[in-house]
């Protein structure tokens, strides 16, 4: 079936209300949720929704957690999420960075002791909507094995980075393996098979069985040369931020364990190298330039595409989702069919 954006905001607000999150806090969880949805990552939108609950009745993410600073200077701060949900961890993250940039040019945010944060590209938009460039990545449980190898040590290690422009939309947000774990966890749980050159088994043969390749591990996309951007991807989400890295790295997939991944939320503010405008306006002629070229798109059209498509018919659930979302609901005693119906 397919539900409007309204209809997944006022579910997800409402689940988690039930479960004694603040408003707040739930408004955030729900934007990044439905943002996802919106621009096609269905495998980081609602479907990840019944993981929050697990990890809130496990007690791996913490509503009632409190951020706190570890260390901080005039551009830098390195924050411990305390587990609180990742959205709003690494939202306050880039609202930090962002503050930082507006004095000194660049502001740069480490994190640890979050958990799992939607979309990366999300935040990335916070920086483009201050006239920013935002710049996010982040490690994962292990889902990649290095080149030659069989065994997953290195996460999916998602980057994305937007930029600023006056009439486009420019953007990228993506795993630097061939595929994000979410899209084959959405596979399982739709019965369908991944493509050829995603992943392997757990011998290290090709599959196409989603089920085969979680056990198994992901390859890096580009082989060598994203493998070598997740490996560095790694360092400075993982030690440099007092996070989790390689085989230490938990709770990004699995709810039922405690998240010790790490990211790095950057801010960069454009107009402490040149004037703004005239910097936004360079952005538009080059992706003009890249347009005219032929029938080519830039980083962000597939997302503006997307939400069009959404907005217009909606989102779609499948059957299986659907029923974990009744199951929650049922629990919790919150009245999902008078959502779904409009009423």
């Amino acid at each position: 079936m397919n539900i409007t954006a309204e209809q997944e905001r006022s579910i997800i607000t409402g689940i988690l209300k039930c479960m004694k999150v603040t408003d707040e806090d739930a408004s955030i969880v729900a934007d990044v949720t439905v943002d996802a949805d919106l621009k096609g990552f269905s495998s980081h939108g609602i479907g990840r929704f019944p993981q929050y609950i697990k990890g809130l009745k496990a007690g791996t993410i913490d509503p009632e957690a409190e951020l706190s600073i570890d260390s901080e200077t005039d551009s830098m701060v390195l924050l411990n999420g305390n587990h609180k949900f990742g959205h709003v961890v690494t939202y306050s993250a880039m609202e930090i960075a962002i503050e930082k940039a507006k004095k000194t040019g660049v502001g740069m945010v480490g994190v640890h002791d979050s958990n799992h944060f939607g979309v990366a590209g999300y935040y990335s938009d916070m920086a483009i909507m201050n006239d920013m460039i935002g710049m996010v990545i982040a490690n994962t449980e292990p889902a990649v094995a290095p080149i030659g190898g069989k065994v997953p040590i290195i996460g999916t290690n998602p980057v994305a980075i937007g930029i600023p422009s006056n009439k486009n939309y420019v953007s990228v947000d993506m795993a630097t393996s061939a595929s994000a774990r979410g899209k084959l966890l959405e596979a399982k749980r739709k019965g369908e098979k991944i493509p050829e050159n995603v992943a392997l088994d757990a011998d290290g043969n090709p599959t196409i069985d989603p089920e085969e390749a979680l056990k198994g591990s992901i390859l890096p996309f580009g082989a060598h040369k994203g493998y070598a951007l997740s490996f560095m991807i790694e360092i400075l989400a993982g030690p440099l931020v007092r996070a989790a890295f390689g085989k230490q790295v938990t709770g990004t997939a699995d709810p039922g364990v405690m998240c010790t991944k790490g990211d790095l939320v950057m801010a960069i503010d454009p107009s402490k190298f040149s004037d703004l405008e005239d910097f936004k306006e360079e952005v538009d002629n080059f992706v003009e330039e890249i347009r005219n070229s032929g029938n080519v798109f830039i980083p962000g059209d597939m997302e503006v595409k997307n939400i069009k498509d959404r907005k217009e018919n909606g989102i779609s659930i499948d059957d299986t989702l659907m029923g974990q979302i009744e199951d929650i609901s049922e629990e919790l005693s919150f009245d999902l069919k008078q959502i779904l119906s409009g009423s």
